[in-house]
């Protein structure tokens, strides 16, 4: 029974057998090289255990397990994209820039820039309302901003104290005044006066305008040219504003001394913008004096002179300041506003009653502030107008005026509206800035001329 069994197996094999014979014969011809039929039946082995490495990694042997479970295949990764607009590619620009020069106009530079007519009076229209372009002058500069077929993008007039005005094109035009935030800089400096002291600043290396300062303090109170003999230093110290090594606007006096004829004049200048100075003589309050215009040039002095406009001699009953217009005209002593208006060749005028003899009158004035008003007290170093060009003025200046019992009086010379001040003037205080002043002046020159004067001072 067994052997017919087995016999039956050995059969069935056979007949299997035959039929894969049969059926590689039909596939392929030729038998199925040996290292191929090896290659076949490989099977992946764990890693031998690495040799001489002290720290030994175990994998867990269901890692290669041959049933390990199905894992699948491997997700995709997902790549992530940021959600940031594309730049636009900007066009290439072309800057052209001048500086203004005598005679020309707004107008005349943008032409030359490349605008059309439209474009150059809608941008005249978008500066003028921030700026008063009558004010125009020979240093100011005009930059423009192109693209290469010559639409403009911006156009930028830098004007006085590193201002500068933006006009923006786009869908409509945007106008922007860019202010510098300059720092304010302390500098000290001496001269020795031989001739003058123009010349003898210039030469110094300080600014010459310094010399209108001290003649308008001074000059009623000094002979510079009885009195001085030649020889005597002058010491100066004076704040400029600055932005990076460029200095904005015109420098400012801080404090001056000057020893004449065996006597030492100090002025000290306040910080507050009020422009009211004190004078002092060996150390003690001469008088209290503030200047009309801050910083103006001493134009035109009392006296007889031919007539700027007539051109026939005439007597000049004040002192002139040239000035640009709008430049904030401040009183020169407390007192109490009598009269404003018009007079004739005088222009828009303001006066002011210091006491019951002594008037000073400012005219020209383009402007008087709103608040201002007739019967109005106000202190020395208040504004009471703008320079201006009204009446009979060849340009922007101020006329400044003292008149006692109506008749006028060399401003400069006059002690009354010294005494004005001084009636107001806080000693202690004045004093007190007096040795501030002193002390800074030491700190700033710093060499021993400076400290040998400070020893008297």
């Amino acid at each position: 029974m067994r052997l017919r069994t087995l016999a039956a197996c050995v059969a069935i094999a056979g007949t299997v057998s035959g039929a894969a014979i049969a059926i590689s014969d039909l596939l392929s011809k030729e038998p199925v090289p040996p290292e191929l039929a090896q290659a076949g039946s490989w099977m992946p082995q764990g890693p031998e255990a690495p040799r001489n490495i002290d720290i030994l990694v175990t994998l867990p042997a269901t890692a290669w397990a041959e049933d390990a479970p199905d894992l699948g295949p491997l997700p995709l990764l997902q790549v992530a994209f940021a959600d940031v607009p594309v730049r636009a590619i900007e066009p290439p620009l072309s800057t052209w820039s001048r500086d203004i020069a005598p005679g020309e106009t707004l107008d005349f530079l943008l032409s030359e820039a490349g605008l059309a007519a439209p474009e150059r009076a809608a941008v005249a229209l978008a500066l003028g309302a921030e700026y008063d372009l009558r004010r125009l002058r020979p240093g100011h500069s005009v930059t423009v901003v192109s693209t290469m077929d010559g639409s403009p993008r911006t156009v930028s007039l830098a004007v006085e104290d590193g201002v500068r005005i933006e006009v923006l094109f786009g869908e409509q035009l945007s106008t922007q005044v860019v202010a510098p935030d300059p720092e304010i800089a302390t500098l000290a400096g001496e001269a020795v006066i031989d001739s003058s002291i123009f010349a003898a600043l210039g030469e110094a290396g300080i600014p010459a305008r310094f010399s209108v300062d001290l003649a308008q303090m001074l000059g009623g109170t000094v002979d510079f040219r009885r009195e001085m003999a030649g020889g005597e230093t002058l010491r100066l110290l004076w704040r400029e504003a600055r932005v990076g090594e460029e200095r904005i606007g015109q420098p400012e006096l801080a404090f001056a001394a000057l020893e004449i004829g065996g006597s030492l004049y100090e002025i000290v200048w306040p910080d507050d913008g009020s422009g009211q100075a004190t004078i002092y003589v060996d150390g003690e309050v001469l008088r209290v004096f503030a200047q009309p215009v801050e910083g103006a040039r001493l134009s035109s002095v009392f006296g007889r002179r031919t007539h700027p406009v007539f051109g026939n001699v005439r007597m000049h009953t004040g002192v002139d300041f040239a000035a640009a217009r709008g430049t904030p005209v401040q009183s020169t002593a407390p007192g109490r506003v009598s009269f404003i208006g018009w007079r004739g060749g005088y222009g828009r005028v303001v006066e002011i009653s210091h006491g019951s003899d002594t008037v000073t009158r400012y005219a020209h004035l383009s402007a008087v502030p709103e608040d201002l008003a007739q019967g109005q007290r106000v202190a020395a170093g208040d504004v009471i107008g703008r320079v201006g060009a009204t009446g009979t003025a060849t340009g922007p200046n101020l006329h400044y005026e003292v008149l006692v019992d109506g008749r006028p009086t060399d401003p400069l010379s006059d002690d009354r509206l010294a005494e004005a001040a001084e009636r107001e003037a806080d000693d202690t205080a004045a004093l007190s800035r007096l040795a501030e002043a002193r002390a800074l002046l030491n700190e700033n020159l710093g060499s021993e001329i400076a400290e040998t004067a400070t020893e008297r001072l």
